[in-house]
C-alpha cells in the first residue's frame, strides 16, 4: 500500500480547478493551503500497479504545473 504526500503547484490562475481535478482521481485526496497557492496531496494506493497508474494520470494534468513529493511509504 503506496502512500505518499506532496507539495502540488497550480499553473497560473488555476488553483481551484486543480484541487478539482485532483479531487476526481481515486486514491487522491488533496487540500488546499490557508496562506500559499499550493495544495497539499497525499495518495494512498492498493498496489503498484495502481500507483503507477496514477502517476500517469497526475503527469497529464495541464492543470498542474509542480509537484513535490514530501514523503513517501511503500509497504
Amino acid at each position: 500500500m503506496p502512500v505518499f504526500s506532496y507539495l502540488a503547484y497550480p499553473a497560473p490562475g488555476a488553483k481551484k480547478t486543480l484541487l478539482n481535478d485532483l479531487a476526481a482521481l481515486e486514491y487522491c485526496e488533496a487540500t488546499p493551503a490557508e496562506n500559499e497557492n499550493i495544495l497539499i496531496l497525499v495518495t494512498d494506493t492498493p498496489d503498484e500497479e495502481s500507483e503507477k497508474a496514477l502517476q500517469k494520470k497526475l503527469k497529464k494534468l495541464k492543470t498542474l504545473a509542480s509537484l513535490g513529493m514530501t514523503f513517501g511509504h511503500v509497504d
